[in-house]
């Protein structure tokens, strides 16, 4: 097996990408969003042609219904006006449906994208999940789509929209006077030009906005989790310091896209306020030939004019909501990074029958020699197992052991020996670095996770509680459990009473984390759902260090009998744990050094598991 790489998440990986490309990779991750386009796009086409009714009506108005007749012919002007609203009628319609399908488009694609992401991130091994804080995972899949979402349901397509609009009104314009429309362009040109380059900045900074955003929600998550810590140590106002100068960096972010977007707003309104005028003036020398110069299309009337200032008008709304739009689209842009950089992430603990590829939304294929475990009892063997952090020294040096089925094996050893590290390899929350562990014969990286899980159960030192009853939570180990059978399996670990003297029973609720109950009481539901789960291979990373020494007592009596007939690992803390096991593991700094019965390794003579077992004994009895 090759060494982890470090795999930290972040969008650094798609920073050099062009705008473009990074769109182009986001809708093929949802093709939802482009279903029935063309729909969509057939509709803002309608709505784009029939905005040009208006400066046509007012020019035909005006010069045929006004001007030319001796008196104006109210007749002409009516049905001018009519067919007018009639087309904007219409136009209106268009536009309505346009942006309900633009919705449903965009929240059925995000969806999707919100689902992969989240799928992907569980399919990441603990250890890539810590190299970023919760909090700003969460935004990647919350705050950083919902940018997406924005843009999708209104400013994609308006840009769209514009760019048509900007087209047609060019179009009209030329018909009307190309000399003028020359003008028009002239006028905004440079404007362009320097659009590009403030859009350059704006995309840079919105970057950093959704960075920033990342990091303000994982600290309000962070403080939030350990409220229990910031209150017990004072430090309240040394938190919400941190806390503020996180909200301050959000706020100098978005100040900092604000600069380059504001010149971008004065250079469209300049342009606008330029071209309407230089189009007034051209047009009335033009029209009255006071140039001195014959002109192709120089026959303008005053309703060309007029509907010439209208269309300047028209061809100035696509530039000054473009820039909106483009500003949009750079936020959105940033946070479409932002999960690409999720999805980008491989899944370095990856299910051998296959899982959903993020990118492509389909199964991979199985890994050649996938099987599902045997039935009945599971031994355990590793094999040579080494263990290294992504860049740093190794913490597990060739561990070797064999653990027969139905055996019950505690690992001991000071703080930072390695015991928890091995217990995640052993229910593959990570993968060794080297050698390979094999349970039932098959080694563990080619067991199906759907297997693994079923047969392998690991109870954590704190067991975690979701945020429903008491009930919800023991469900988790085992999902068509009945209410009969959660009251069987408490009564069999001797947690009948417990229940019956919480405030709602099986349906308390329990709060997030759990932490409506006590720690003790907290493991106790963790130990009942693993009981309820039914495994034939038990992690235990010492279920009862949590609970009071009454309720150890029971406990560990309900532990010894689910241990029964079962393959257990028991990371002990208490030494009474070990010494009730059927074989002990020291492990020491990365090595395992001692093995044996508590019986043969008590009595070594500088043993360290003699030496531990003695300081244990000499505390207890100090108490």
């Amino acid at each position: 097996m090759s060494a982890p790489t470090s795999s930290r998440l972040g969008s650094e990986a798609t920073n050099d990408e062009s705008a473009l490309a990074t769109i182009r990779r986001g809708l093929a991750l949802t093709p939802e969003a482009l279903a029935g386009v063309w729909i969509t796009l057939l509709l803002a086409v309608i709505a784009t042609a029939g905005k040009v009714v208006v400066p046509i009506a007012v020019q035909s108005i005006l010069d045929r219904g006004i001007i030319e007749p001796a008196q104006p012919d109210l007749a002409f002007v009516a049905t001018a006006a009519g067919l007018a609203a009639c087309v904007l009628l219409v136009t209106a319609s268009c536009n309505i449906l346009m942006n309900r399908r633009l919705f449903r488009m965009a929240e059925t694609a995000l969806a999707t994208l919100r689902t992969r992401a989240f799928r992907h991130i569980h399919d990441l091994s603990l250890l890539t999940q810590g190299t970023e804080q919760r909090g700003a995972l969460v935004s990647r899949v919350t705050s950083d789509v919902d940018t997406v979402s924005q843009f999708m349901s209104f400013g994609g397509i308006m840009l769209v929209v514009m760019s048509m609009q900007l087209v047609l009104a060019t179009g009209v314009m030329l018909l009307y006077s190309w000399p003028l429309a020359l003008v028009v362009w002239l006028c905004y040109l440079p404007v362009f030009f320097l659009l590009g380059a403030l859009q350059k900045r704006i995309r840079a900074r919105y970057q950093q906005v959704r960075a920033a955003v990342g990091r303000m929600l994982g600290s309000v998550s962070e403080s939030l989790v350990g409220s229990a810590t910031v209150r017990a140590y004072g430090i309240e106002e040394r938190t919400r310091a941190g806390q503020v100068d996180r909200v301050r960096d959000v706020r100098d972010a978005q100040f900092a896209v604000l600069r380059p977007q504001s010149a971008s707003f004065f250079l469209s309104e300049t342009g606008d306020g330029l071209a309407t005028a230089v189009v007034v003036v051209m047009g009335v020398l033009i029209g009255t030939g006071s140039l001195g110069i014959d002109l192709p299309g120089a026959d303008l009337t005053a309703g060309s004019v007029v509907a010439f200032v209208f269309l300047v008008s028209l061809f100035s709304m696509p530039v000054r909501m473009g820039i909106e739009m483009l500003s949009e689209a750079q936020n959105a842009v940033a946070g479409w990074r932002r999960v690409l950089g999720v999805l980008d992430t491989p899944a370095d603990v990856a299910d051998p029958a296959g899982a959903m590829d993020p990118h492509t939304g389909r199964r991979t294929d199985p890994v050649p020699g996938v099987r599902a475990l045997p039935q009945g009892g599971l031994d355990i063997e590793v094999d040579q197992v080494r263990y290294a952090y992504p860049d740093g020294p190794e913490v597990l040096h060739g561990i070797d052991v064999d653990v027969p089925a139905g055996s019950h094996i505690a690992i001991v050893g000071e703080t930072g020996s390695g015991k928890t590290t091995l217990a995640k390899l052993l229910t593959r929350m990570m993968d060794p670095v080297g050698g390979e562990i094999r349970i039932g014969g098959v080694r563990l990286d080619l067991i199906p996770y759907a297997s693994l899980r079923d047969r392998v159960v690991m109870v954590p030192q704190e067991g975690f509680l979701f945020d429903t009853t008491v009930a919800g939570n023991l469900a988790y180990g085992r999902p068509d459990a009945t209410r009969a059978d959660m009251l069987r399996a408490l009564d069999e670990l001797g947690l009948s009473a417990w229940c019956e003297d919480l405030p709602e029973g099986l349906d308390t609720p329990v709060g997030q984390r759990g932490e409506s109950l006590s720690a003790g009481e907290r493991q106790l539901v963790a130990l009942a759902r693993a009981y309820l789960a039914d495994p034939d291979v038990i992690v235990l990373d010492e279920a009862t260090s949590a609970v009071d020494p009454a309720a150890d007592v029971r406990l560990q009596q309900a532990i010894d009998g689910l241990a029964r007939g079962r393959t257990t690992l028991t990371i002990a803390h208490r030494l009474s744990t070990a010494e009730r096991a059927d074989q002990i593991l020291v492990l020491d700094h990365g090595d395992l050094v001692e093995c044996g019965t508590h019986a043969e390794l008590v009595d070594i003579e500088g043993g360290i598991y003699a030496g531990l077992h003695h300081s244990w004994v000499a505390h207890r009895e100090a108490r």
